[in-house]
């Protein structure tokens, strides 16, 4: 990542040499400030990628300089730290526009994650933007989420296949959106004004698929009472979407390659024929090929079909895309049920982006869904996100071993604070650590300066 200009705001000035140390060794230009009114005086927006701000300050709080940095650039993203996180605090924070919180005392590590987590959201939806305005008036992509080079380049694809009125096939496993990709061809095609008609082809029983297609003249079959037009004439002029395209019968098979070769059919029990001008566009996440081999599958239909064939890559290919994808279905479901979820904490949105996702995009928003409902904190967290989907825990130390270090290493904690009066920086000295591994330990161990000196 290139070098980003980070401002950090904390009265506590030890901790703010300890951030802008860690942050300029990662190559970022920092400047700190201790005093809250001066950094939103000369804060300007569009020269600061990320705000790193303290909560509890004199003079103005962190909550208002999150305000007053928001009004002035609503993009730039804003980490608030605090020492005493509460639900509710959480809640109002990520309410106002903080993109993430930061809990006192925390290591190096936990701050470079965070900080790398907010600049990548803001490059990827800065990216994902740039690409939608570059589209814009070309195509309509709907619910197509993304920046990935994966899925850039699939939609270079459709962008040239759009215009192009021919036969194309779809292909990628279950719940990579083969039909958003379907309805972006239509929408930004010639036939845009006119019907794009979906069928699932796996979903509608044999028996009826010849009727429910081709339609059927009235007494063709028993309960015929009425002539019904089928869904291929109901698409005549726009588009018709096959998916599952491989659990068509044979016989229906037979009756859509006329329909590609002669731009004609005939219902069932009629003696004319009815001419239609559609384009075909199907969808299968099985290997047709290997059905034209097995007999279930006709091969001149097959090679009429697959006249151009976008692949649709799985989510696993597409980590990038994945926070998006998130915030996404998160937005979705706060609009909907009026919730205030501001996204996914940091440890969590790193194991979804770890996680392989069999079932795609589809079973991720099926998983926010679920975690949005049950979930009681301003984001969803890794506890709620691991009822859902398997995540790989850490093995865990020698019990005995690790009791008999923590109670050496709470009493000493406790004797050194008290020797500096609460002094961190003074106690990281006198112990012959960096400030950093006085946090961390204070934080492993629940413990807070205040109820040390008390």
């Amino acid at each position: 990542m290139s070098a980003k200009k980070i401002m950090i705001i904390d009265n506590e000035e030890g901790l703010c040499r300890m951030m802008q140390a860690v942050l300029m060794d990662e190559g970022h230009a920092v400047r700190s400030f201790n005093d809250p009114l001066e950094a939103v005086e000369l804060f300007r927006p569009g020269i600061w990628d990320l705000v790193i701000t303290d909560i509890k300050m004199p003079g103005i709080d962190g909550l208002e300089v999150l305000q007053r940095v928001r009004q002035a650039d609503a993009e730039v993203p804003v980490i608030m730290i605090t020492a005493f996180a509460t639900v509710e605090m959480s809640i109002q924070a990520l309410r106002k526009g903080a993109y993430d919180m930061l809990t006192k005392p925390f290591e190096p590590d936990e701050l470079l994650f965070r900080v790398r987590n907010a600049l990548n959201h803001n490059q990827l939806k800065s990216e994902n933007q740039q690409l939608r305005e570059e589209l814009a008036g070309k195509f309509d992509f709907g619910n197509i989420i993304g920046a990935s080079s994966a899925l850039q380049k699939l939609l270079d694809k459709v962008e040239k296949v759009a215009v192009r009125d021919t036969s194309v096939l779809i292909t990628g496993e279950s719940g990579t959106g083969k039909e958003l990709v379907a309805q972006a061809i239509h929408h930004n095609s010639p036939r845009c004004e006119q019907p794009f008609i979906p069928i699932n082809c796996g979903a509608i029983p044999e028996s009826v698929m010849e009727s429910e297609l081709f339609g059927h003249k009235k007494g063709s079959f028993t309960g015929a009472d009425r002539d019904k037009e089928g869904l291929l004439k109901a698409a005549d002029g726009g588009t018709l979407f096959l998916d599952e395209i491989g659990n068509l019968p044979l016989n229906v098979q037979k009756s859509l390659l006329r329909v590609l070769q002669e731009q004609e059919f005939r219902r069932v029990g009629d003696t004319q024929p009815t001419r239609v001008d559609v384009r075909l566009i199907s969808a299968t996440n099985s290997d047709l090929s290997a059905e034209v081999g097995r007999g279930n599958f006709r091969e001149d239909l097959y090679y009429r079909l697959n006249v151009i064939n976008l692949h649709l890559p799985p989510l696993r290919e597409r980590c990038a895309d994945i926070p998006l994808l998130a915030a996404h279905f998160i937005a979705r479901q706060n609009d909907r049920f009026k919730t205030a979820i501001s996204g996914l904490s940091a440890e969590a949105q790193r194991a979804a982006c770890e996680f392989s996702w069999p079932g795609n995009i589809r079973q991720l928003k099926n998983v926010i869904e679920a975690c949005i409902t049950i979930e009681t904190e301003a984001q969803i967290s890794l506890g709620t996100l691991a009822q859902f989907i398997e995540i790989d825990g850490c093995p865990s130390e020698d019990a005995d071993y690790n009791q008999a270090l923590g109670r050496f290493e709470i009493d000493y904690l406790h004797q050194l604070l008290r020797s500096v009066d609460g002094n961190i920086e003074e106690a990281a000295r006198r112990a012959g650590m960096n400030m950093a591994t006085i946090y961390r330990k204070l934080k492993k161990y629940g413990l807070r300066k205040e109820d040390v000196l008390g």
